[in-house]
């Protein structure tokens, strides 16, 4: 009888510590699945891809990789301003929480063609 208790007692315990553990796997895949993640290059007075679409009140990840000198991303209104040194990636998170068309550019002057590194974030409703 006794055996029979405690082997109930260790079974209810494993099944418990089970359900816990799905319930934290589950909820650690609901938080990033919410994240809108973007690989860039910057490099050659040119950012790709140049255009980034996405709703408003996502989260945003862009992962910018400088291949062939220090440069950097400064979105417009968005206060964001990120130096990308030569052969490294930067991580960039933000929610997009303003609807509108945004402007990024090269903030490190990289050359002849600074001026001509630009993009657009693009936020729908």
């Amino acid at each position: 009888m006794m055996m029979k208790r405690r082997c109930g007692t260790i079974l209810m315990f494993v099944v418990l510590m089970i359900c816990l553990a799905g319930t934290s796997l589950a909820a650690g895949q609901d938080a990033s699945a919410g994240v809108r993640e973007f690989k860039m290059t910057a490099k050659n007075y040119d950012f790709d891809p140049n255009v980034i679409t996405v709703k408003k009140g996502e989260k945003v990840r862009l992962l910018v990789t400088s291949t062939d000198r220090d440069h950097g991303i400064k979105i417009e209104g968005y206060d964001i301003n990120q130096v990308v040194k030569k052969g490294q990636t930067a991580t960039i998170e933000f929610p997009a929480d303003k609807a509108g068309t945004f402007e990024f550019k090269c903030s490190v002057y990289c050359g002849m063609g600074h001026r001509k590194m630009k993009g657009k974030l693009v936020v729908q409703e």
